[in-house]
């Protein structure tokens, strides 16, 4: 069973987090301090909870980033972000997902979101987002 979660895991990392921005995943900050309780989570998290089936991986990494940009985690929701345009998220609906925040957690929330998100396309040379006209 280890074997099949080892592998589901390394799977999942390698589309969410292979390609796009440089920067390291926290697994190896984790690694850093405890090797065996980083593998624990890494499994946990990213080769049982995120490989589940019963939301897409766009709908994952949406949910992922609306909760990042709510709580104002900034480098993980760089991350996530990150992840999400590596799973094909669209990026005018990641920019509506930020505006949609602005209800329950106000502007300045919206405002920090988005200029998270625009560095994250630059440094994959994404920015700007194109429009359906170009």
């Amino acid at each position: 069973m280890t074997d099949e979660i080892d592998l589901k895991t390394r799977e999942t990392a390698k589309k969410l987090f292979a390609g796009g921005i440089k920067m390291d995943p926290p697994y190896r900050l984790w690694k850093a301090f405890d090797r065996g309780l980083a593998n624990d989570f890494s499994r946990f998290i990213t080769g049982n909870l995120y490989s589940r089936s019963v939301l897409t991986p766009q709908e994952r990494q949406m949910v992922a980033c609306a909760v990042l940009a709510a709580t104002r985690s900034a480098e993980e929701l760089k991350l996530h972000l990150n992840a999400a345009l590596n799973v094909g998220c669209d990026p005018k609906k990641l920019t509506e997902l930020f505006f949609q925040t602005a209800t329950y957690t106000g502007m300045p929330t919206v405002n920090e979101a988005l200029a998270i998100y625009r560095d994250v396309l630059t440094e994959r040379g994404e920015w700007p987002i194109k429009s359906e006209e170009e």
